[in-house]
Parts: structure tokens; sequence; C-alpha cells
């Protein structure tokens, strides 16, 4: 046998052995696979390889189903295009290890607006952490360049709404396709640590450590995001990020941020929106302190009837009555207690009285007990704000 194929073999055992099935890739989901589909098509094909990747998992029809691509059709009285079905359009782009789940609601409130949706799924994402070891950001962008030519089939003006990595890739995308109108960016990824420049030196020695491609590896009990963290997901974000154009904006762009965000660097987005020229852009920004600046709307993030401490990068796009993340869901998350406080963690994911709320930033650590706040508590007063931006659009 070749030498090359025996360390293969016996390194492919090694990880099985030390991170399990999970943590490897599946071989199903390292590259965008809709090329050539209709858009129908590739809900469709992505939904059964879903399926395929969680059989016999509990909740297997739930997970695949969240974890899906899907489309939505306009409601009630909406415009038409001149020589197309539909006036508007929004593709959907989620964020790094998320799935479509989290655009659900946005998605439902652009129907109610009368826009056409589309929602892809990052290829990586929706399967099993493992899958994005051997990502590279440009399969991402392929998917958001692939959804929006989609799209573009159906409506005149075509708009772009992303969350986080999605935000990062809806910019990159509308920066050379000037069929794109305008941007709804939420919880933006324009700048992460620099120290993710450096996450894939683990190269150099995980093929014998295989642990050692791991920021984190969690028990992955979302069934809608991965709590693993693979090091090569914060080198291809970071290496999106520096893909991002840096010229003027001139189209409207509509951005909701936090100051307390602990994922990204929201100073960044001050700096974005700031390059956004368009007389019709807005920034919802959630801080404890007042901002005052023209085209900024301050919301406090605040919430002490709550026992919120503050905003976070997670909560923005979900509203309080979701079933999943919201005040009564069945998720929640205490993962900044593993794995070093595992007494705090049980303790957090009990649902006792006198659990504070918010980013999990050392200052609310020290409050109590914390679990990330995975809700927008103005969730309708953000929806409010979208819709008059929505009203001014030319």
């Amino acid at each position: 046998m070749d030498d090359s194929v025996s360390l293969l073999r016996k390194y492919d055992g090694k990880m099985m052995e030390i991170l399990g099935l999970r943590h490897r890739p599946s071989g199903m989901n390292s590259h965008f696979a809709g090329a050539g589909l209709s858009f129908a098509d590739y809900v469709q094909r992505t939904r059964d390889m879903l399926w395929q990747v969680h059989d016999g998992k509990n909740d297997q029809e739930k997970i695949a189903a969240g974890n899906a691509p899907f489309e939505l059709f306009p409601l009630g009285d909406f415009q038409k295009g001149h020589n197309k079905p539909y006036r508007r359009g929004v593709l959907l782009v989620h964020g790094l290890i998320d799935s479509p789940y989290h655009m659900r609601h946005l998605a439902a409130f652009f129907q109610r607006n009368g826009f056409r949706v589309m929602a892809v799924l990052l290829p990586g994402h929706g399967t099993q952490p493992g899958d994005m070891l051997k990502m590279n950001w440009k399969e991402w962008a392929k998917a958001v360049a692939w959804g929006a030519d989609r799209l573009a089939e159906e409506a005149d003006e075509l708009y772009l709404a992303g969350f986080s990595a999605g935000a990062a890739l809806s910019v990159l995308q509308a920066g050379h396709d000037k069929r794109v109108r305008g941007l709804f960016l939420f919880s933006p990824a324009f700048e992460i640590t620099a120290r993710a420049k450096w996450a894939n030196l683990h190269k150099l020695y995980s093929w014998l450590f295989p642990k050692a491609a791991w920021v984190s590896r969690m028990q992955d009990r979302d069934l809608y995001k991965y709590e693993s963290f693979c090091k090569n997901a914060a080198a291809q974000m970071y290496a999106l990020t520096q893909a991002l154009p840096q010229r003027e904006v001139d189209i409207p762009v509509f951005t909701v941020a936090s100051a307390d965000d602990a994922t990204v660097n929201s100073a960044a987005t001050l700096r974005f929106m700031q390059r956004a020229r368009h007389p019709n852009s807005r920034l919802v920004w959630y801080a404890t302190e007042k901002v005052e600046q023209p085209k900024v709307e301050w919301v406090n993030s605040v919430v002490p009837e709550k026992r919120i401490l503050g905003s976070a990068h997670t909560a923005i796009v979900i509203p309080p009555e979701d079933e999943h993340y919201g005040v009564a869901g069945d998720y929640v998350n205490c993962l900044h207690y593993l794995p070093h406080d595992k007494e705090s963690y049980n303790a957090c994911r009990a649902k006792a009285a006198g659990i504070w709320y918010g980013e999990v930033h050392e200052q609310n650590l020290r409050q109590g007990l914390l679990r990330r706040l995975m809700y927008n508590p103005h969730y309708a007063e953000m929806e409010a704000s979208m819709r008059k931006f929505i009203e001014c659009l030319p």
C-alpha cells in the first residue's frame, strides 16, 4: 500500500477516535452545489442532503427544515415588476456557523411588505461542524452571487439582507453587482480580531493532533447553529473581511448593530455607515450610552425589568416570541462557562430565577449567572424602523 494512503487512513482513524463523527467533514457540504438549478430545485436538493446528514437524529425533520434554504412570495397587494413578476426581491444571507432559521422572521417581514424572498444556505453550514474544517469563504460568495442571479430573474429591484457574516457577503456582492438597489445589514461582521489572520497555522501540526484545529468543541445542542468552532472558520471570516470594498456606498443602507457586541468590532459598522452617503441610509444603534448623530436611531440596550444588561451579537434578528431562542424558547446559551465551570453552566441552563441576560463581557459576568441574550426585546420597534426605511426607498 502506498505510504501516503496508509498515513491518510491512520489519520482518518485517529480523527474519528479523538473527535467523533460530527467534528469531521461529512463529505456532502464543502462546495456550493446550486449551479444550474432553479431556486426551488436548489431548496429541494439541499433539504435532501440535510435529511441524509441528520439521518437518525431526534427531531430530524425539524433540523432539516430549519437549516434549509427557503423562499417566500409576497402577500396581499404587492407591486408587480415591469417585465418580471415582482417589483422588489430580497436575498437573505445568514451568519457564520448559523443557518437560514435565523433569517425566518426577517423573511416574514419582507413578505408582508411586498418582497419576493429567497434565503440561501452557505456551504459548510447546517450539517455538522466538521464541514467548516476545509471551507473557503469564496464558496459562500458563490452562493450569494447565484442567489442574486436567481432573484434578479424574478424581480426588477434586487435587495440584499445579511446577518453578521451574511452582511459582509452582502456588501461584497453589492460592491460589484450594479443590480443591487439597497442593503439591510444586521450585526455586520466587517472587522474581527486580527488574531484570526493566523488561525490556520494549526495545519502545521493538527494533522497529527486533530484537536488543535478547533477553538472549541462543544456539545452542539443547538438545532440551528454550530456550538463547536474550528480555527478555519475564523481564518475564512478574516479573509472575507479583508476582501470587502472600502469605497463609498451610494445605495440606501439600513443597518442594525450593537455597541455591546462581543463577536465583531462594532466600531467598524460606524465607519462603514460614514461611507453610506445615500440620504435615506439609517443606523439603528443599540447601546447603553445615548448617541445623538444624524441618521442614527439610538436604542437603550438595557432593559432592567427584563434583567437585560445590554444587547448581544446573537440577539438582533430574533423576536421575543421565537419558539427556539425567544423568552420562552427551548434553547439557552451558557457556552461561556464551558469547559472550566460546569457548575455555573448547569445552573445557567436551569430555568431558575435571578438569571441575567446580555453579552458575554467580563462586567456582565460579574453580575451573577449570565445567559447570552438570544432575542431582541426591541424587535417590533426595529421592524417599524425598517418599514419607514422601505417607504422612503426610491
